[in-house]
């Protein structure tokens, strides 16, 4: 492979290469990384990430741990809510650092492209601060970061009973201001119970689409949404996807929407039940893999974490979670013309792993076999 001005200039052999003239004419220029006996990959795609936090939700791991649901931790004033506050006094510079440090540790595992979403702020300052954040950790990575609003994550405690006041800031403040100020390319809205409605969701959307914004919505993790209605909004991606209607494949199938799976957090839940992936993929619907990074329900930054449990838990094939993780979850962010997969034109996005075969990456887990990762074109090593 030959990767020029962070593009990936042509892929052929060793014989073609040691014979293409331009090559023999720059040798002493060429930064040379041998990959003998180990595995090249595109770059991982984390299509599903909440990198804006303060701190790990250890009292929620403890109740859980004890047997307490999900919807118990958040009725007792854990979960989401529980975030909030210390991202609204937080400093823009902190929340950068945090998203940074986050970022690197990405890289190491052979992610090269991350969805990053708002979410833990929940006013209309505390949201725009962690956009912000997120693009200023962003300029400082090699990576490449799509930034998402998540304004609408759940009803914050000072809404509730009066849920729609809220969804008006969402549509009439945050998405207007977060457009104009070109701060994320998705608007991202979470369907559940204790959450938003699907009426809700349909306002939403129909403000993110008036401001030019893309759509992508957190569905079916806790309970069924009927997907149909969204699809006239094009939504790039359904995420978790653990209750899906058998009404609802076909038409699935038929549309451009990636259906974004993040089993990480069925593991932390402890959950018996993890979205039905060969219901999907045997159906025709294109399905990525992402970690669902967040303090509450899926403190994991690994990639290959998540596509051994995609193999383990979902029975995905290896090749299959590859894809997932590669040129599905760049469809799922729509970037895939940049994204995903190792030909010219591309960007210099690789992963090198110390393994031999392809099937060894899902099948090692909780550990970290990524040696070199190439970040459009920069190159950050673990050896």
């Amino acid at each position: 492979m030959l990767c020029l001005n962070g593009q990936i200039v042509s892929v052929g052999t060793t014989k073609d290469a040691l014979g293409d003239a331009w090559i023999k004419r720059n040798r002493r220029k060429i930064t040379e990384i041998d990959c003998s006996g180990k595995l090249v990959l595109p770059g991982l795609v984390d299509s599903h990430t909440h990198l804006v936090f303060v701190s790990p939700r250890l009292v929620d791991f403890e109740k859980r741990s004890a047997g307490a649901s999900y919807e118990e931790i958040a009725a007792a004033g854990g979960g989401i809510r529980s975030s909030l506050e210390a991202v609204r006094r937080a400093s823009k510079a902190a929340l950068a650092m945090k998203v940074a440090s986050s970022l690197e540790q990405m890289a190491a595992h052979g992610t090269t492209t991350v969805e990053a979403k708002s979410g833990y702020g929940l006013t209309v300052d505390s949201e725009l601060k962690s956009l912000e954040a997120i693009r200023e950790a962003a300029s400082g990575w090699s990576g490449t970061v799509v930034a998402t609003l998540l304004g609408a994550h759940v009803v914050p405690k000072e809404f509730q009973g009066c849920s729609q006041k809220y969804i008006e800031i969402v549509c009439k403040e945050m998405i207007p201001r977060v457009a104009r100020r070109k701060l994320a390319q998705f608007v991202d809205v979470f369907c559940d119970k204790g959450a938003f409605t699907a009426e809700e969701v349909g306002q939403i959307f129909a403000a993110a689409e008036e401001h030019g914004l893309g759509t992508r919505a957190h569905m079916g993790q806790l309970s069924e949404t009927v997907l149909r209605p969204f699809l006239r909004f094009n939504p790039a991606s359904f995420d978790h996807m653990d209750h899906v209607s058998e009404d609802d494949i076909p038409q699935l199938a038929k549309n451009d929407t990636v259906a974004t799976l993040v089993p990480g957090a069925n593991y932390f839940l402890g959950l018996n039940e993890y979205p039905n992936a060969r219901r999907l993929i045997d159906a025709g619907v294109p399905v990525a893999l992402a970690t669902d990074y967040n303090p509450g329900t899926s403190p994991t930054l690994s990639m290959p974490m998540a596509m051994s449990l995609a193999c383990t838990h979902m029975k995905m094939s290896p090749a299959e979670a590859i894809a997932a993780a590669t040129i599905n979850g760049a469809w799922a962010l729509r970037v895939a013309r940049r994204k995903g997969s190792i030909e010219a034109g591309k960007d210099a996005d690789l992963a090198v792993f110390g393994v031999k075969d392809y099937r060894e990456i899902p099948y090692w887990f909780g550990a970290n076999h990524c040696a070199v990762t190439l970040l459009n074109g920069v190159v950050a090593s673990r050896e």
